[in-house]
């Protein structure tokens, strides 16, 4: 079976899910239509990471999405996770798909047009491109990129990119007019009083803005 392209694109943290248990938000975010979840929590020791990675890759595969790891190839080579998501200081797609083989999926971040072109002539599957508006989770990273960066990401490369960063339903059509493939959420989901509700809407749009 082809896996389904991913559009709707949930990074976890588990500080923003308002005091729910994470996999039962990541639940009920995949039951809204999430596409893939990318494991993203950066304090945990390698045990801990491993272990919430299988729990995830069994919720995820209930529903037909993929799971990557944030950095970690180790840790998604021994969850048997569907990939790896690259920061833009980690290491270098090609290299990654030294360890992952064929047919590992590799994301990458970028935070400009150069960042996107390397990453992407380097062997990344997507790019996901931002921070495209403000949001405190991206701030570490400087100012928001902007739709004008964002169109030129996608005009540029033959990848997917999927825009991050600020993202809620209300700017879809925003960033689908641009270029994106798909987009990143983190807090819209997480922090939505019906997680399920929120990627469900955020989905629809989806449907709606991309071709």
């Amino acid at each position: 079976m082809t896996p389904r392209p991913i559009h709707l694109y949930l990074v976890t943290d588990r500080t923003r899910t308002r005091g729910r248990p994470l996999l039962d938000v990541v639940e009920a975010a995949l039951c809204g239509g999430v596409d893939a979840v990318q494991l993203r929590e950066k304090d945990l020791s390698a045990r801990e990471l491993f272990d919430l990675a299988c729990r995830l890759r069994r919720v995820c595969g209930r529903y037909g999405a993929r799971l990557l790891i944030n950095d970690r190839v180790d840790v998604a080579l021994a969850a048997k996770a569907d990939g790896v998501h690259l920061p833009v200081n980690s290491l270098l797609p090609a290299d990654a798909r030294l360890l992952l083989g064929t047919g590992g999926l590799i994301g990458a971040s970028a935070h400009s047009l150069a960042e996107a072109r390397a990453a992407a002539e380097g062997g990344a599957d997507f790019v996901l491109c931002g921070p495209v508006f403000d949001t405190p989770s991206k701030r570490a990273y400087g100012p928001p990129v902007g739709l004008e960066v964002l169109g030129r990401v996608t005009g540029a490369l033959k990848v997917p990119v999927i825009a991050i960063g600020g993202i809620t339903a209300d700017s879809v059509d925003a960033v689908g007019r641009q270029g994106a493939r798909g987009v990143a959420v983190i807090g819209a989901i997480l922090e939505g009083e019906d997680p399920e509700a929120a990627a469900r809407a955020i989905k629809s749009r989806l449907r709606a803005a991309l071709p």
